[in-house]
């Protein structure tokens, strides 16, 4: 669904060894490792966020691109330093809207991000694929 929507995600070092902790794990071309170079604000983001989500908004920061977040603080802080955010509830609507998949498969699909610990109301699913 990513690939639908964006011809290229960034993704900070540590966000990449967050998803690929399982060495089966496949990462596809359209997404390239980056490495953070604001450490500065890097730095204030770490006594708020986890690693990962701090490195992810900075990169945001850093080359003023939008960010693919669902952690209620991360998403919080991201806004009131004006960076555009999106989540899977986002990527799935936007993903219907232009046609790539239906809203039956959309709703199978987030049906499944909740068996697997996702967690979104059934009321919130329904109402974005209305």
């Amino acid at each position: 669904m990513l690939q639908n929507l964006f011809q290229k995600i960034y993704i900070p070092k540590k966000v990449h060894e967050e998803i690929t902790y399982k060495e089966d794990y496949f990462i596809p071309k359209f997404i390239e490792t980056v490495e953070i170079d604001n450490s500065e604000i890097l730095h204030y983001l770490e006594f708020y966020l986890d690693k990962g989500e701090s490195e992810a908004i900075a990169l945001a920061l850093e080359r003023d691109l939008p960010l693919i977040i669902d952690e209620k603080k991360g998403r919080k802080i991201a806004k009131n330093l004006g960076i555009k955010i999106v989540g899977l509830l986002g990527i799935v609507y936007l993903n219907v809207q232009k046609g790539f998949i239906t809203k039956k498969e959309a709703k199978a699909f987030l049906e499944t991000a909740v068996k697997n610990g996702y967690r979104i109301s059934e009321k919130l699913i329904e109402e974005v694929l209305k």
